[in-house]
């Protein structure tokens, strides 16, 4: 049987042998998040209650990483969305800056990257109002050199990664 090697996260690097259960699993639940247990266990030939474990332990080792539900956000007033490259004029302050970038409720993505920007963040604003004043207000403060800004016109395609095949 061949193994693919997960790690439980970034901090932790911990490796975790992921067998074909763990795979049907979580192939099983990304595609519905809502799916019973029981109709996972019936679909993979074991208990609810094995299935309920092997969650249990993806979640502990950081595998799967929540549950809940996504709101479409243009339906409660968001009608903006944008990705901004974010250069520090202080690179040594990168720590400073992630502190109020992570108090900046409308980030809600944001990727230390390597190319031309040291941040990119994904941002949804009520309009493009409210998102100059964001990026004036809430970001060039941070001691930013420049931005970037790219404004998306509408999202085409959201999913989850593939579950590894063998």
């Amino acid at each position: 049987m061949h193994r693919i090697t997960a790690y439980s996260s970034q901090k932790n690097m911990e490796k975790y042998q992921l067998d074909e259960l763990d795979k049907q699993i979580l192939r099983m639940i990304s595609a519905n998040a809502r799916i019973p247990f029981l109709e996972v266990a019936r679909a993979c030939n074991v208990s609810g209650a094995a299935i309920h474990q092997r969650v249990q332990r993806l979640t502990n080792l950081g595998i799967l990483i929540g549950t809940g539900y996504f709101m479409d956000p243009s339906k409660i007033g968001y009608e903006t969305c944008a990705y901004i490259g974010l250069n520090l004029k202080n690179p040594t302050e990168f720590d400073k800056v992630m502190e109020e970038v992570q108090r900046i409720p409308e980030i809600v993505e944001c990727h230390y990257t390597s190319g031309p920007y040291d941040l990119f963040v994904k941002i949804y604003a009520r309009n493009n109002s409210h998102l100059l004043s964001i990026i004036h207000n809430r970001l060039q403060p941070l001691g930013l050199s420049h931005t970037e800004t790219i404004i998306s016109f509408k999202e085409t395609r959201q999913k989850q990664v593939p579950v590894p095949e063998d």
